[in-house]
This record gives C-alpha cells, structure tokens and sequence, in this order.
C-alpha cells in the first residue's frame, strides 16, 4: 500500500514496520555490505569533496587510497552517483572500531566539530530510499538482512520506522511533512482498532 502525501508517494511499511538501529548486533553494516556506495545528491559531491581534508584523519588507509585514486565518487549501473568504495566493499568514507563495527568518518568529523555536514542524506534516511520521478518523489523501505536487529530493537521499544527517522524527514522534505505523516499514522491506527 502506498499512502500519497502531496507530490510523495510513501510506502506504508514507513508507520507499519519497527526500526531503532542496533549498531552493537549489526556491527554497521550498512557501511561495508551492498552493491555500491551510498547514493549521493549532486551538490553532496561537491561537499564531500569541500570536507575532505577535516575528514581524512578519521579515514583507513585504504579508503585514503581508494578515494585519492578514484574521487569521492563513482557513477553506479544507473549511472547515479555513489560514494567510492574500498576493493568493491566498504565504503572509503567507514572505519572500524576494535571489535570491527563500522563507523561513518564523516559523522565522526560531523561530532566533533571538524565539519558543519554529518553525513549523505541517503546514510541518515536508510533503509528508507528515497527516488525522485518526474511528478512525484516516492519513499520505499529497503528491507534487508542485516537490519534484522534493528527490526528487533524497534519492535522492543514500539518505535515506528518513520519515528526513528524523525530528523532526517524533517531535514529532508520539511516539518510540515513529517506532521502530515504522523496524521497519516494516527488514521491508520483508528482503522485498525475500529475492526
């Protein structure tokens, strides 16, 4: 089902799937599986290239290499942006704690106050996918296997996937937005306890 909310189509898996991120069981990664990098907006390119340097000392050694071989970027199948991965793996932007769990560099640059951008819209909206068409903008859940945990830890705490993703909606498409989708969600749930 999909429930249309001005020009975006939004896949009703937003207000019925549980989501909180269980980066302790999932180890991050979303950063290291997948067929290409995290997809980026036009003017992201340009940023990522701008916050580089203040990013750099958070980056391996190999997503140096792989990022001053290739750029920032590559074009997919699709011929859409994508942020350059490490030998076809991880992303170039990741590092890796102790224990192995990914971490975004950018994000960690972001937190301590080395750069004034946390990360790709499209890492801060995931697994929510966002695809612009011609007269509309339609949002799909990416359900996958390693976000199993956060499946888990969602339906543990009763958190909604679009409530987790509170501040990357609003970001993205506008307060008014968001408060459109909660109205949405409350219809919904009205329906549910009237059968």
């Amino acid at each position: 089902m999909l429930v249309e909310i001005k020009d975006k189509l939004v896949s009703a898996d937003l207000f019925q799937e549980k989501f909180v991120c269980d980066l302790s069981a999932c180890k991050g990664s979303c950063c290291v599986e997948g067929d290409d990098g995290a997809p980026l907006k036009k003017d992201e390119i340009e940023t990522l290239r701008a916050v580089y340097p203040n990013v750099k000392p958070y980056l391996t050694k190999k997503g140096i290499e792989a990022i001053e071989k290739n750029d920032v970027y590559y074009n997919d199948r699709f011929d859409e942006p994508v942020t350059t991965l490490v030998d076809n793996g991880a992303c170039a932007f990741a590092n890796f704690d102790t224990d192995g769990t990914a971490k975004c560099s950018i994000e960690q640059a972001y937190r301590e106050g080395k750069i004034n951008w946390k990360k790709p819209i499209s890492c801060e909206l995931f697994p929510v996918r966002v695809k612009k068409y011609n007269s509309f903008t339609a949002l799909n859940y990416e359900a996958i296997d390693i976000c199993k945990p956060a499946c888990s830890c969602g339906d543990h705490l009763n958190v909604k996937l679009y409530q987790f993703l509170k501040e990357p909606l609003k970001k993205s498409f506008g307060e008014d937005f968001y408060n459109e989708l909660q109205l949405v969600d409350r219809a919904i749930e009205e329906d549910r306890e009237s059968l």
